[in-house]
């Protein structure tokens, strides 16, 4: 039962990683094509949009690659630690004998 739950929590989180991935990526396009259309109307031109397009397009990807580094920092430090306590455990282990 437990084996199920962890399961569950994991597809959960991968799921919830995922949903941050598109957000981040599509808030900042569909907020700057906004601007860009607004302010093409309001001035009459007709490239705003696309340069704004790009600009957000151009800053989710940012948001996506600091959002990426900071999960793989964050495994790594995980590793990191796992190694360690292993090795403090085998240490344990060897002054016990």
């Amino acid at each position: 039962m437990r084996r199920r739950n962890d399961d569950r929590r994991i597809v959960m989180q991968s799921l919830a990683m995922v949903m941050q991935f598109g957000l981040n990526m599509i808030v900042p396009i569909c907020i700057m094509t906004a601007l860009g259309v607004w302010l093409d109307r309001k001035f009459g031109t007709s490239w705003v949009t696309i340069v704004l397009f790009m600009m957000g397009a151009v800053a989710g990807g940012q948001n996506i690659y600091r959002m990426a580094k900071s999960l793989y920092s964050r495994e790594e430090q995980g590793r990191e630690r796992g190694i360690s306590a292993e090795s403090e455990e085998d240490d344990h282990k060897s002054v016990k004998k």
